[in-house]
């Protein structure tokens, strides 16, 4: 019976010797390794830092420099305000008149937002599937139309003769007639599996129907992307407005904005102030749908890796 109880005890402390977590040299590995680890993430995380920093200084400058009355901006226009006060947002927001013009700029962003993405997913599809005759070089035609500049001269023109010149529902059909969510379906689109086409043909399913119910809902992330771009883009576009727009009852806020600017004199504090107010919408936009726009990028960028790769595959 001892001898029994000598042997599993020396059993026992065999095991225990040469478990790993008892090992010194697996330990030490162990902690080097965590040591590196800690070493790799602490300067990650201080170049992310360090950029952030960057990006923001402007950003925190702008909106200290906004809470400052005009004579202390003159006195001081670096450091904070010994006196805070919110009235340049009051007079910024009287003087811009943006409680029209954000409405405006809603209008101006979010319709052609909407139509290009609607365009944009019909145009892409027949030519990610390929249903005529060359779809390569239409397509290619469309990218080599997006790095042509925007002629401000023809479409002037073009805007008088067609009664869309100083007006709200012209210059909302100009700017929803951008293709710029084309490129970014198509590589989308080729992801998606044909054996769905087939099936809803199978199934009795119209085109239209096809696109609205089934390609839509699986674009999702890619849409949420490109809607937030493009609303971006048509919030902060001020060239056409400026040309466009002679009416000030039609200027979005970053023509209203514009107005804030002297011919001899600024006043930086207003100035602020109404960037702080114009750049709201947006900066609420990203944060809503941050989540979305990383998923989008992501997918769009997967999407076209794959669609190259099938294509060379063949």
């Amino acid at each position: 019976m001892s001898n029994q109880i000598t042997k599993d005890v020396d059993r026992g402390q065999a095991g225990v010797a040469a478990s790993p977590w008892t090992d010194q040299g697996t330990v030490a590995r162990m902690v080097g390794t965590g040591r590196s680890i800690l070493q790799v993430l602490g300067r990650h995380g201080a170049y992310i830092l360090v950029s952030a920093g960057i990006f923001a200084l402007p950003l925190v400058y702008l909106t200290v420099q906004a809470f400052k009355p005009y004579t202390e901006f003159l006195r001081n226009p670096t450091g904070p305000p010994s006196t805070w006060t919110a009235t340049n947002f009051a007079d910024a927001w009287q003087q811009g008149d943006f409680a029209r013009q954000l409405v405006n700029s809603l209008v101006y962003a979010s319709v052609p937002t909407a139509v290009s993405i609607l365009l944009g997913v019909f145009l892409a599809f027949p030519i990610a599937r390929g249903y005529f005759k060359r779809t390569n070089l239409l397509y290619g035609l469309f990218v080599f139309s997006g790095f042509l500049p925007v002629g401000l001269i023809p479409l002037f023109i073009e805007a008088q003769a067609l009664g869309l010149y100083n007006s709200m529902v012209g210059y909302v059909v100009m700017n929803s007639l951008v293709g710029a969510g084309f490129f970014f379906f198509v590589g989308y689109i080729r992801t998606i599996p044909r054996e769905r086409d087939e099936a809803a043909a199978m199934d009795g399913c119209g085109y239209f129907r096809f696109i609205l119910t089934i390609i839509i809902p699986e674009m999702k992330p890619a849409l949420a992307a490109f809607g937030v771009f493009g609303f971006v883009a048509a919030w902060n576009n001020m060239i056409l407005p400026l040309v466009m727009l002679a009416d000030e009852d039609l200027w979005p806020v970053t023509r209203g904005l514009y107005s804030f600017l002297g011919e001899n004199v600024q006043n930086w504090a207003l100035i602020s102030a109404g960037i702080i107010i114009v750049a709201g919408p947006v900066v609420f936009v990203f944060v809503l749908a941050q989540r979305y726009l990383v998923e989008g990028v992501a997918g769009g960028a997967v999407a076209g890796g794959q669609a190259v790769a099938a294509r060379s595959a063949r």
